[in-house]
């Protein structure tokens, strides 16, 4: 079923600014997917040249390798080793996929790789890419804090997922997609502690910020193109929003 968008952007100086929080689960499942890398950048290079008055901010995640890196550190410290050097092994990964993308999107990108979310509130060029920042925070709650410095109302959080569901899908059959949530009713899904590497539609923390700041966030299938392409443009669009109560 599709669903009406909200507003996607306050005014920030002269442009206005959408944040895309691309999860690592998309761009580097196992490896680098090209194929869809392409058209991610197809989508958004055309999106961008139809208006001048939008800038991007795309977030990257870790994906496989942070996993896969997480879990070797896991299994040669016997589940001894430092949680936030756990966290730091999956931020480098972050930091690796965000430079693949810096470098795709060449002239838009004139900015270095954003790596503390706090440290900006406005940028030059049409794209700015992030990655992950410090042990504690995945690029969930990057995204936010991005959202906050920057004056965006809403994060569109592109995953491997085309909704929220009332339960994890891969453990709970009878759990359902949702097309709409409240902050309140998204932390009884998803709790309050954040641990690296746990795979939730919306890491804990960022949850818990997005809900003090009032976001909205939507979130979607990512490889699913022409979908994001509806999300850009305020169009009907397939996936979950996840906004603050209504008065």
């Amino acid at each position: 079923m599709l669903l009406h968008t909200p507003l996607l952007y306050y005014s920030n100086s002269m442009k206005k600014i959408k944040i895309l929080s691309v999860g690592g689960s998309i761009v580097a499942p196992e490896k680098p997917d090209v194929a869809f890398i392409k058209s991610f950048h197809e989508a958004v290079t055309e999106y961008l040249a139809e208006d001048n008055r939008y800038q991007l901010v795309c977030i990257i995640g870790g994906g496989s390798p942070a996993r896969q890196y997480q879990k070797a550190y896991r299994e040669i410290t016997a589940g001894k080793g430092n949680a936030d050097q756990q966290d730091w092994i999956g931020i480098m990964a972050t930091r690796l996929n965000a430079e693949l993308l810096k470098g795709i999107f060449g002239n838009y990108c004139r900015e270095p790789v954003v790596t503390d979310p706090t440290s900006i509130t406005s940028f030059k060029g049409r794209i700015l890419i992030a990655a992950g920042w410090k042990p504690g925070f995945s690029t969930d709650n990057d995204s936010v804090l991005l959202a906050e410095n920057l004056g965006a109302a809403t994060v569109i959080n592109l995953s491997n997922i085309a909704h929220v569901y009332s339960a994890d899908p891969k453990k709970d059959p009878s759990a359902v997609p949702l097309e709409l949530l409240t902050w309140t009713e998204m932390r009884k899904l998803v709790g309050d502690t954040w641990i690296p590497g746990r795979n939730v539609p919306f890491d804990p923390v960022a949850t818990r910020k997005a809900a003090e700041l009032g976001l909205t966030v939507i979130t979607a299938e990512g490889r699913d193109i022409p979908n994001l392409k509806k999300i850009l443009r305020g169009q009907d669009f397939r996936g979950t929003t996840i906004r603050p109560e209504q008065p």
